[in-house]
């Protein structure tokens, strides 16, 4: 027996309508039907699995956090902008630079879950647009494993790159 693949995760809500307006108009997720549970739950469709949004009582973790990738990286930082969604305390800054090229942002849902989002080549984005961004190696220097990372690792053809540079070996 083995894992085959991620297939939902679960968070927690404080206010569900709330929450599923965030993923929606931030993040562009799609509400999608839902079991009955006897509580409040909202399933929201990402990509190809799901978010399972319950409104309980929980605690939300400080640094356990969820990664998205999304097809348009400048709209989803703008979106979280512009609600003041980003989070500049947990990991130092709320977007990073990352060695290999990645970029990675990290934002605040309204029930203060942690949520990343990630994108594979900054050289696709325009730097001016985006004031938060800093090197990760500003805030922690890398060492050889740190310069081999990569969020990206198993998608090469995400990062144009690295498939030209696999492509001529």
């Amino acid at each position: 027996m083995k894992v085959t693949g991620f297939n939902h995760l679960s968070i927690g809500s404080r206010d569900l309508d709330e929450s599923t307006r965030f993923y929606v108009e931030v993040l562009g997720m799609e509400v999608i039907p839902t079991y009955n549970f006897g509580f409040k739950t909202r399933y929201l469709r990402c990509g190809d699995l799901q978010l399972h949004l319950f409104e309980l009582e929980d605690s939300i973790p400080t640094y356990q956090h969820f990664a998205l990738d999304v097809d348009d990286f400048q709209a989803a930082y703008e979106a979280a902008k512009k609600i003041g969604a980003l989070d500049s305390s947990t990991f130092r800054n709320s977007v990073n630079e990352l060695p290999d090229g990645c970029v990675q942002m990290y934002l605040r849902d309204p029930s203060g879950n942690l949520v990343e989002i990630d994108w594979p080549d900054v050289t696709t984005l325009d730097r001016s647009r985006i004031p938060e961004m800093k090197l990760l190696s500003e805030f922690a220097t890398q060492d050889t494993e740190g310069l081999k990372a990569s969020l990206y690792l198993d998608r090469p053809y995400m990062k144009p790159d690295i498939a030209s540079k696999i492509a001529s070996h």
